[in-house]
């Protein structure tokens, strides 16, 4: 088992348990989270979610991002300036759409999650410019 150093297992989920969960998902998450999809901006459900609390995968649940590092980029999606833990978000080189970008992954059951962008603010100056339906919010 791969532990991560706060605590949370990153074992990769097996191919029955993705396709357990994704059995939950509408036809937008799946698009997303397996097609590397991009939802239209400033209408995911968590653009405006400013309360206290996780925002987690929405296919397994590892927590990504904490609410207290995300901020409002005018982007049209979620954004954040740290992950919860940097062992949970994989970084992946994206040349498509004829550009180079950094995508982000679930780093547990490898879903897409949006992409990551060196323009943020302090103190990381990176801006995870996330999917809301890559994400499920959990209030403190």
């Amino acid at each position: 088992m791969t532990t991560s150093a706060s605590g949370y297992d990153l074992t990769p989920i097996s191919t029955a348990e993705r396709d357990r969960l994704a059995a939950r998902l509408t036809p937008e998450e799946r698009h997303v989270l397996f097609d590397h999809g991009t939802e239209p901006p400033f209408c995911g459900g968590l653009l405006h979610e400013h309360g206290d609390g996780v925002f987690a995968c929405r296919l397994c649940g590892l927590p990504l991002f904490r609410s207290t590092t995300k901020f409002e980029s005018g982007t049209g999606w979620p954004s954040f300036y740290a992950p919860f833990d940097p062992a949970h978000v994989r970084e992946v080189r994206d040349t498509s759409h004829g550009m180079v970008r950094v995508e982000t992954r679930c780093a547990r059951c490898d879903s897409h999650l949006g992409h990551v962008f060196p323009d943020g603010p302090p103190p990381s100056g990176n801006r995870y410019c996330m999917n809301s339906a890559a994400l499920e919010f959990a209030p403190a």
